[in-house]
């Protein structure tokens, strides 16, 4: 079957994340994987244009290029540790990185840093770019396109199931048993590691908050956890999708009281992404009488045991199940994702899944261009 390489850069804005999957028929088979990391500045300069209300066009492409120049390493080590020839490539499917995503304003937008034709030049593979705005040209929220890759790889014929992406954003998909009529339905939940990422970097300069030790040793603020949940986003009903537009520290910030203790706030933050979580099992559950076999969490979260005991107590009735149990690591599920659109592109299929999104049907995602 052929093979694809999958990149993905998040919310986090932690760095690239590289997949080699092996696509066609049958389920995706994930071959190696490989991260790169952004240097400090870079990651300084991305944070500063995702929050910026101005910005000029050289300044644009210096940060596109040197993204697009990382993507690229990102290919070139991921080829070189996995002994894989550049020719048995048949595509790169590229995220980019996201600078705003607003699907609700108007006009809806999303945009992501990104450029197909310099990475196909660095690279010399073909590249699939572009996957979000033909979801969101068909009316579409033109996110998650994960869901469509989860079914793909997770569903089974003996029950319903969900998996859980921890990443900046958390994002949730049901998925029905194979054969069953009833949709895949997926959406974003809420914030996951972005606003604990944020706050443990301003109290204790690190860039998270380890295993999620911090939140440990503080108490939720019952009240304040009450004014973070009563943001409209938690009880609107999908499909929906949300981003760092939304929940940033300033959302965060104009909702304390002054009067908490920083390790509580982080606590509480942990308990925030938990419980949203948990209210978006119930909103996806309606309808569904059948008990799920599993809670599959992926993405950086997935590591964080302080914040999985929060979301088990949550949701006791469901087991959380490692992703490895499948054949895939946490870290790499969604630049695999991003392979296999890569590969709907390449075979045209269609990559969306209109009940997660709302669009108006099926739609090829992306451009390619020749490597």
């Amino acid at each position: 079957m052929p093979l694809y390489i999958g990149l993905m850069s998040g919310t986090s804005l932690d760095g690239i994340d590289a997949a080699l999957v092996r696509c066609g028929e049958g389920r995706p088979e994930w071959l190696g994987a490989t991260g790169l990391p952004f240097s400090a500045a870079l990651h300084d300069d991305l944070l500063a244009l995702c929050l910026a209300r101005e910005v000029s066009f050289a300044e644009l492409a210096r940060l596109e290029t040197a993204f697009c120049e990382r993507q690229a390493e990102a290919v070139n080590r991921l080829l070189l540790e996995t002994g894989t020839p550049r020719e048995a490539i048949t595509a790169i499917g590229s995220h980019g990185q996201t600078i705003e995503h607003a699907p609700n304003a108007t006009p809806a937008h999303t945009y992501q840093l990104d450029n197909p034709s310099l990475l196909a030049e660095l690279t010399g593979c073909a590249v699939v770019g572009d996957l979000r705005r033909r979801d969101l040209a068909a009316g579409g929220q033109a996110a998650p396109l994960a869901p469509a890759f989860h079914a793909a790889l997770f569903t089974t014929s003996e029950a319903y199931r969900l998996v859980l992406n921890l990443g900046g954003i958390a994002n949730l998909t049901r998925l029905p048993p194979s054969g069953q009529a009833a949709p895949v339905v997926g959406f974003d939940t809420g914030p996951a590691n972005m606003l604990m990422d944020a706050w443990s970097q301003r109290h204790l300069g690190h860039p998270y908050d380890a295993d999620g030790a911090w939140a440990a040793s503080g108490r939720v603020d019952d009240a304040l956890l009450a004014r973070l949940l009563d943001d409209d986003y938690f009880s609107r009903l999908p499909p929906k999708s949300t981003g760092r537009e939304h929940f940033h520290l300033d959302w965060l910030t104009s909702r304390l009281s002054g009067h908490e203790s920083p390790c509580d706030v982080q606590a509480t933050l942990a308990e925030l992404t938990a419980a949203s979580i948990a209210m978006g099992v119930t909103q996806c559950s309606a309808g569904v009488s059948t008990a799920y076999d599993a809670l599959i969490p992926c993405g950086g979260g997935a590591h964080n045991a302080d914040l999985l005991t929060r979301i088990q107590r949550h949701l006791p009735e469901i087991p959380l199940t490692p992703c490895e149990r499948f054949g895939w690591s946490p870290d790499w599920l969604e630049a695999g994702a991003f392979a296999w659109l890569a590969h709907q592109r390449v075979a045209g299929l269609p990559g969306n899944l209109p009940d997660v999104t709302g669009a108006r049907g099926p739609r090829v995602l992306g451009g390619l261009y020749a490597g």
